[in-house]
């Protein structure tokens, strides 16, 4: 398993399991199928095949959703495997925590570029565009090569890993003190620097642009840079262990206030008449505004989700583990459910905000089934 999906899943003390860990790790891999699936039927963002919804009714929930989830569902991934990179570099060493990095995340890279990405666009042009067109011949015309798609962030963990190696090797003899648990106050102020640092990035790149081939959006990376630093912080001063589930419920509270201000910011855009690609950046007060929103409300959503669910799901079952195991996977070769499906009900004459009601939950069971038979394979179970 690679760093996302370590097995199993233990804290610094041996003794002490997280199986909490695992079923975060399961709501955020869905959470990204149906993040992509509100993309495809009219939630803003890029994906293989798009067919919006016209109903004004939905596209708010849509919208509602996406924001909240982009504020904090991939960060937190990168948190999770900073969290569980640590101990694995402690207990490796470089040498063997730099080739497993390099076989269980560049392996996946390599798969998803030059196998996985042109074999969805195909469906896409062959059953979508109506090409008529063999695989083959279509590959003979293919020139998108270096294209990680969803792993993108496989890419970004690999380049962070490669940095905290050169630290370990510069500076980690030099800096050995510990750090204690930051409390409520503390998080929110790390939060809102975080959202002003990832304002001035989306002066120059505004959140959408992105970055080819490696598809990184610079206007996201500042929280993903934190949380990844904090990841390691809290392993290094076991701060999971010491969260508390009072500081847990607390965040959840300030979150759901939170969520609270979100038709504000339609309503200033529509009062003042402001543009709605303020929301993405440029030097402007909307933009400072949903950065500054963005990363508290994220920052608020994970610790409460790590502070109740170490002591609500800290327990494991036949079907968490299952579903735990098969999470990276998942996340992988999800576009292809999602592609499929969307072919499969293209001819379905109803507005796509319904064909959405059945494609998403459609899709997390078929992420799930098309990821157990690719398991059966023994060398792919031994890379993810």
């Amino acid at each position: 398993m690679t760093a996302l999906h370590p097995s199993p899943t233990v804290s610094r003390n041996a003794t002490e399991k997280l199986y909490y860990i695992d079923h975060i790790r399961v709501i955020l891999t869905i959470l990204v199928i149906l993040h992509h699936a509100c993309v495809m039927y009219g939630a803003s963002g890029g994906w293989y095949y798009k067919e919006p919804t016209a109903i004004a009714g939905a596209l708010i929930p849509l919208t509602v959703f996406v924001s909240t989830n982009q504020s904090f569902f991939m960060g937190f991934f990168f948190l999770l495997a900073a969290f569980f990179s640590y101990s694995s570099y402690q207990r490796k060493g470089t040498k063997k925590f730099l080739t497993d990095r390099l076989l269980r995340l560049g392996l996946p890279l390599l798969f998803y570029s030059f196998i996985f990405s042109p074999f969805v666009s195909f469906l896409i042009h062959r059953f979508v565009r109506g090409h008529h067109v063999s695989y083959l011949k279509y590959l003979s015309l293919y020139d998108d090569w270096i294209d990680f798609g969803v792993l993108w962030f496989v890419a970004a963990l690999l380049i962070f890993t490669l940095v905290y190696i050169a630290y370990q090797k510069l500076f980690a003899k030099q800096i050995s003190s510990q750090t204690a648990i930051p409390g409520p106050w503390a998080i929110i102020l790390v939060a809102l620097g975080t959202g002003l640092i990832s304002f001035l990035v989306r002066i120059l790149f505004p959140v959408g642009w992105v970055l080819k081939p490696l598809g990184f959006q610079p206007g996201h990376f500042t929280q993903y840079i934190m949380l990844f630093i904090i990841g390691l912080l809290a392993a290094k001063n076991n701060w999971l262990a010491q969260l508390s589930y009072r500081t847990g419920k607390r965040m959840r509270g300030t979150a759901l206030i939170l969520l609270l201000f979100f038709p504000v910011f339609y309503v200033i855009r529509v009062k003042f008449g402001f543009p709605i690609t303020w929301y993405s950046g440029g030097f402007n007060g909307l933009s400072l505004l949903y950065s500054l929103w963005e990363q508290c409300i994220g920052f608020c959503i994970i610790t409460a989700f790590l502070g109740i669910g170490k002591q609500r799901w800290n327990k494991t079952s036949v079907t968490s583990v299952f579903l735990s195991r098969r999470a990276f996977a998942v996340y992988i070769l999800h576009p292809l459910a999602l592609v499929a499906l969307a072919i499969i009900f293209r001819s379905w004459n109803v507005d796509p905000a319904i064909k959405l009601l059945v494609v998403a939950p459609a899709a997390v069971f078929l992420s799930y089934l098309i990821a157990t038979i690719v398991l059966w394979i023994p060398l792919v179970k031994r890379i993810v």
